[in-house]
């Protein structure tokens, strides 16, 4: 009976992955330059409507005399302050009051902001999002309101929680001269120094309509909701395309030996850094693999290795943070007894050693392409998920069908090309070692 329902459960994600695989849209662009994309499914009576701006982190405001961190994330806020015909504090009450919910969130490459409404509230999501490109009201007032929230948000999220400054403190090592290096949450002595002409400036340079994509996903009748999209964005006016021109930088050719202090911490961490091809590269889908075989959860080789048969590290893994200019790839461990960080970084690298000298195991390059497979079809198991992955890869990836064929590139990811990326990227002489100690806090 057991061996019955298995079967049976594993004809089920089959038969769901193959349907996932399959996601219709269309695409059209509005005069003004607006990208819209539109999904029909009318299972549920729901409706995601989200807007996407080619604009992120990476991306300061300021002048070029006087530039400026964490505009992006600070936009993030701003934008919910209210607009010429919604009035201040009333965005998330109307929202709510109609059934609904929404959010925004912001990386170092562009800013999402996003709706979710029973399908009978489809045009008052497009209403309220072409609001917010049309309308929208920066003021000295919600300048200082949101300047508070961010560093409210700054002090509970990363200044007073354990290890949540590893990331800044590797990237501004990794990178030197591109705006990588930057916190994507900013500088507060940036945001305070900032005027409100820099504000008004920075929505005019990267929020025009030609900078952004519109999803609408869910269930909708296609013809009406083009009729809506028109009656809503087509008098938003186009701008001139934001152009970019960043630095490149030098490659690492050896070690670079750094240290970060953390008042919140009592146990030390090693970290090793690699800088890692844009998320575009097939050899970045590769390393997703290298990262899920690595530290994906407890049967995986390190945690196996270090924590379970060692007992060398309470934790250790890897995170890969996938960017468009070039990613981060980072190995680390905490320490268990008298393990020194030096040793825990040598059992660290024996594992990466055994992965360049030989291909991994047929068994766990199976389970790999397994986990991958449940990955792409829970990705795509909502109408939220579908939206959100269609403007996605339109907007940072340039291929808006990778929601049906991306599994294809994991599928044929080979472990000859697992070993040989390995082999690229992870070797002692191109990375960042980072000492993560413990800082005696001397305020009291």
């Amino acid at each position: 009976m057991k061996n019955y329902l298995l079967i049976l459960a594993s004809l089920m994600l089959v038969g769901f992955s193959a349907k996932a695989q399959q996601v219709e849209f269309e695409e059209f662009d509005l005069d003004n330059g607006l990208h819209v994309i539109l999904h029909q499914d009318n299972t549920a009576p729901v409706v995601t409507v989200g807007v996407m701006y080619n604009v992120g982190g990476k991306d300061l405001g300021g002048t070029a005399v006087a530039p400026r961190t964490g505009f992006a994330h600070f936009f993030e806020h701003l934008l919910f302050e209210g607009t010429k015909n919604i009035d201040r504090g009333e965005w998330f009450k109307i929202v709510s009051s109609n059934g609904g919910s929404n959010n925004a969130n912001t990386s170092l490459d562009r800013t999402y902001y996003y709706e979710v409404f029973p399908s009978n509230n489809l045009e008052l999501g497009l209403w309220m999002e072409s609001e917010r490109m049309l309308h929208p009201v920066i003021d000295q007032v919600g300048v200082d309101t949101q300047n508070e929230v961010v560093k409210e948000e700054k002090r509970s999220s990363y200044d007073n929680q354990p290890y949540r400054q590893f990331l800044f403190a590797i990237s501004e090592n990794l990178f030197k001269v591109h705006p990588y290096k930057n916190k994507n949450i900013g500088e507060m002595a940036d945001l305070d120094a900032s005027t409100l002409e820099e504000f008004k400036q920075y929505f005019k340079d990267w929020y025009g309509p030609n900078n952004a994509a519109l999803v609408v996903a869910g269930d909708i009748d296609k013809k009406e909701a083009k009729k809506l999209v028109e009656k809503y964005f087509k008098d938003v006016e186009s701008r001139p395309t934001p152009t970019r021109n960043f630095s490149k930088e030098e490659p690492i050719d050896e070690t670079i030996k750094a240290t970060f202090y953390d008042p919140n911490i009592q146990i030390p961490a090693i970290m090793a850094g690699y800088r890692t091809p844009g998320f575009k590269e097939r050899d970045s889908y590769i390393l997703n693999m290298v990262s899920a075989y690595l530290s994906d959860g407890k049967t995986s080789k390190l945690f196996k290795e270090l924590v379970d048969d060692k007992k060398l590290a309470l934790q250790t893994g890897t995170l890969y943070v996938e960017q468009m200019d070039g990613g981060m790839y980072i190995l680390y461990g905490l320490p268990l007894g008298e393990t020194t960080l030096e040793t825990l970084l040598t059992e660290i690298d024996e594992e990466i050693v055994k992965m360049q000298n030989d291909l991994i195991s047929e068994n766990d390059f199976q389970k790999l392409q397994n986990k991958f497979e449940n990955r792409y079809v829970n990705s795509n198991s909502s109408i939220q998920g579908i939206a959100g992955s269609l403007v996605t890869n339109y907007m940072l990836y340039d291929d808006i069908n990778l929601i049906n064929t991306e599994i294809e590139i994991y599928r044929s990811i080979t472990r000859q090309e697992i070993q040989d990326v390995v082999k690229k990227y992870l070797n002692p002489n191109q990375r960042v070692e980072l000492e993560y100690l413990p800082k005696e806090n001397t305020d009291n």
